[in-house]
């Protein structure tokens, strides 16, 4: 009989091993899911390197909106996996026509450098607005301004004195700026005494105008082969500009990059 009380709680222990934890001592998964919980994607993803090239930059006068500047980096690589920049290509200029033409709105940047060479005044098109840029266009005669990304040519003396040719890089949008001999140039229109006069800066006839007197260091730093973005927040032009497209164009066949080199 002594031996049945044993059997009884040995039962007992074998039995009670099965029964779940209570739910104090079964919270272990919860608690070990926050602990692997990943941090946000951004920290997990490659540094954005237009996004450290602009912490470095040194804005004296006007700032540039960083996601116009992103943009224009953006348009820059693109250019140059298509090979239409040479690979050691640094220089970005770019043109923010959101902004009141009374403003320095036109940057030259060396990426290599991180250093803002020039913040200066640049006119847009007197076809294309007032003080304040709202019509562009990529044709004849409309003296109008053209949205997009051009590559510098070559520097010549005109009926605007020093100049330098630009090769519109997007389709229906820049693309007949040599046709229509849209180009930089210095104009007399582009200074802080025509601002005061005319409570705006002067216009010209679609060409990007820098004032006279800043003409030449600016064209001799830019000219031959160098990356000109002329912005303006237009929907229809982001979302169809080639340049802007985050993946990178492949041929189809051999999986790398078009070689489709731009003629002069």
């Amino acid at each position: 009989m002594k031996k049945f009380p044993l059997l009884l709680c040995l039962v007992y222990m074998i039995t009670t091993s099965f029964y779940p934890a209570s739910s104090e001592n079964f919270s272990h998964p919860t608690v070990s899911v926050k602990e692997i919980k990943l941090s946000p994607k951004k920290n997990f993803s490659p540094q954005n390197p237009a996004e450290e090239i602009y912490k470095e930059l040194q804005f004296t006068d006007e700032k540039l909106n960083f996601e116009v500047f992103e943009k224009a980096f953006l348009g820059f690589q693109n250019l140059k996996k298509s090979r239409k920049l040479v690979p050691s290509a640094k220089l970005l200029s770019i043109c923010d026509f959101s902004l009141s033409s009374n403003r320095k709105r036109l940057w030259v940047i060396d990426l290599d450098e991180k250093k803002v060479l020039f913040n200066t005044l640049v006119a847009h098109g007197k076809g294309t607005g007032e003080e304040f840029a709202t019509n562009f266009s990529n044709t004849e005669d409309s003296h109008q301004s053209s949205l997009g990304f051009y590559i510098t040519e070559q520097a010549y003396n005109g009926d605007n004195g020093y100049s330098m040719r630009l090769f519109g890089m997007d389709k229906g949008y820049n693309d007949a700026a040599l046709e229509r001999c849209i180009v930089m140039h210095g104009a007399n229109y582009v200074s802080e005494d025509f601002i005061r006069s005319e409570k705006r800066l002067g216009r010209s006839w679609g060409c990007p105008a820098v004032s006279r007197e800043m003409a030449q260091p600016i064209i001799d730093t830019i000219k031959n082969q160098t990356c000109l973005f002329i912005y303006y927040p237009d929907q229809n032009y982001l979302a169809s500009s080639e340049w802007l497209k985050n993946a990178e164009k492949t041929d189809p066949i051999l999986g790398s990059p078009k070689q489709n080199m731009a003629t002069n």
